[in-house]
C-alpha cells in the first residue's frame, strides 16, 4: 500500500493538505503549528481519541472511536481474565508474572487494555507506577511525558491461558526522555521486578515497503537501532539484537479474530490482515528503532528500505537491556502493527508527508493496535 492525500480523503474524509484538521483536534500545540516533521512526534504519543481533542478529531473526520469496539469471540477457556485491583501502592515494585507486556502511546494503551484487560482502561483505571521515580526522573529532560505525568507508567494484571501477565503502559520514551536515556533504567527495573520468562513490547509502527496494509502485524525477535541523530555517537547506534523466534501455533486463530473489528480499519484495505513472523536471522525484516521521526516514503527519504519491516522509536532498547542480563535474560518479542503505511512522495514536501502519516495514525492507530493486542494474546497462549 502506497498512500497519498487522496487515500486520506477516501478513508478519513478530509484532504490533510488543503483541508487540515483544526487546532482543536491536536493533543499538542506544536503539532497544530508544525513547521517540520519532528513536530508530529509528541502528537502521536499524546493523542487520545477519548479526550476532547480526540472527539473533535472524530467529529471533523470519519474516524471512529473505541466505543465501536466489538468484543472478540475468544476460543473457549482462553479469554483474557482481568485481574483485581493491585493491592500494592504506586511506589511499590511491580508484581511477579510470567509475562511483561509493555505499550507506549495513549491510544495504544486504550486498545491494549480494551482487548486484554476488559473492564479496566489504561488511562482511567490502571495503577500509576512511581517506584524509584524520584531517582530515575533526575535523568529526564524537562517537559517529557513521564515528568508531565509524574510517573514512569501505569499497569494492571491479567491472565491468559494460565499465564499471569503484567500489562504496562509506559510514560518513559527513548525519543523524549533526554540524552541520558533513562528509558534503559526503566526497562532494567521493571524486568527485574516482574521476573518474566517472556517480555513483549508492542504498539504502532510505520510500514517499510508497499506490501503492508494498515493493521498488518509484525512479530519479530530481531530489533535494530538506526541512530543517525540524537544518539549517533552511542555505542549501540547501529547495533542489532535477537531473541528466540515466536511460536506461531495460534496465529491463524488470531487472524480470524481480527475480523470482529476489521470494519473500523481503512476502506482501502484489500485483504485479510497478515501476521508476519520474522525469523531470528532476518535482520532485513526486523523492527527498526530510529532516533528521529522517520517513516517510509516512496522516494526512501529516510533510507529505511532494507533495514526492516517497520520503524518505530524504542523497541531496540529492550534488546539492548536484555543483552546485558546474561543467563537470567528472558525471551522477548517486538509485536508491532502497521498504523501508517508507505507515503507517496510525489509533489509533497517531507513535512506534508509527515502530516499525512500522523493523521493516519490518529485515525486508525487504536484499531491497528487491536490487531497487535490480539497477536500478543496468541503469543502468550503459545508459551
Amino acid at each position: 500500500m502506497n498512500v497519498d492525500r487522496k487515500w486520506v480523503e477516501r478513508n478519513l474524509g478530509f484532504d490533510p493538505i488543503t483541508k487540515p484538521p483544526p487546532p482543536a483536534t491536536f493533543a499538542t500545540a506544536r503539532a497544530a503549528k508544525a513547521t517540520q516533521p519532528e513536530d508530529f512526534q509528541r502528537e502521536i504519543i499524546d493523542f487520545d481519541s477519548e479526550s476532547p481533542a480526540g472527539l473533535q478529531f472524530m467529529a471533523f473526520s470519519t474516524a471512529t472511536g473505541l466505543s465501536r469496539y466489538t468484543d472478540v469471540p475468544w476460543p473457549k477457556k482462553l479469554a483474557p481474565k482481568t485481574g483485581p485491583k493491585p493491592s500494592r501502592g504506586s511506589n511499590s515494585p511491580l508484581p511477579r508474572a510470567d509475562v511483561l507486556l509493555v505499550t507506549w502511546t495513549v491510544d495504544e494503551g486504550h486498545a491494549l487494555s480494551r482487548v486484554l484487560t476488559p473492564g479496566r482502561d489504561s488511562r482511567n483505571d490502571y495503577l500509576s507506577y512511581t517506584h524509584n521515580f524520584a531517582a530515575i526522573s533526575k535523568k529526564m529532560r524537562r517537559a517529557c511525558p513521564a515528568l508531565e505525568a509524574n510517573r514512569l507508567g501505569a499497569y494492571w494484571t491479567t491472565a491468559i491461558g494460565g499465564k499471569t501477565v503484567v500489562v504496562f503502559k509506559s510514560d518513559s520514551h527513548m525519543s523524549h526522555d533526554g540524552p541520558q536515556l533513562p528509558n534503559i533504567d526503566v526497562w532494567r527495573q521493571i524486568i527485574r521486578e516482574v521476573r518474566p520468562s517472556l517480555v513483549i513490547t508492542t504498539g504502532t509502527a510505520g510500514g517499510i515497503g508497499k506490501q503492508f496494509e494498515v493493521g498488518d502485524v509484525i512479530v519479530s525477535p530481531v530489533v535494530r537501532f538506526d541512530c543517525i541523530s540524537k544518539f549517533k555517537k552511542q555505542r549501540f547506534a547501529q547495533a542489532s539484537y535477537a531473541s528466540a523466534p515466536a511460536k506461531a501455533t495460534h496465529f491463524a486463530t488470531a487472524r480470524s479474530l481480527f475480523k470482529a473489528n476489521a470494519a473500523q480499519l481503512p476502506k482501502d484495505n484489500t485483504r485479510l490482515l497478515k501476521i508476519i513472523r520474522v525469523a531470528p536471522a532476518a535482520l532485513d525484516s526486523s523492527v527498526v528503532t530510529t532516533d528521529f521521526f522517520g517513516f517510509d516514503t516512496s522516494d526512501d527519504h529516510y533510507k529505511l528500505k532494507g533495514l526492516g519491516d517497520v520503524s518505530e522509536m524504542g523497541d531496540a532498547v529492550l534488546g539492548l537491556v536484555v543483552s546485558e542480563l546474561g543467563a537470567n535474560a528472558p525471551r522477548w518479542l517486538a509485536i508491532r502493527n502497521v498504523s501508517d503505511p508507505q507515503i507517496k512522495a510525489d509533489g509533497l514536501t517531507i513535512k506534508q508527508q509527515a502530516a499525512i502519516a500522523a493523521q493516519i495514525y490518529k485515525g486508525f492507530g487504536r484499531w491497528s493496535s487491536v490487531c497487535s493486542a490480539i497477536t500478543c494474546w496468541a503469543s502468550i497462549v503459545a508459551e
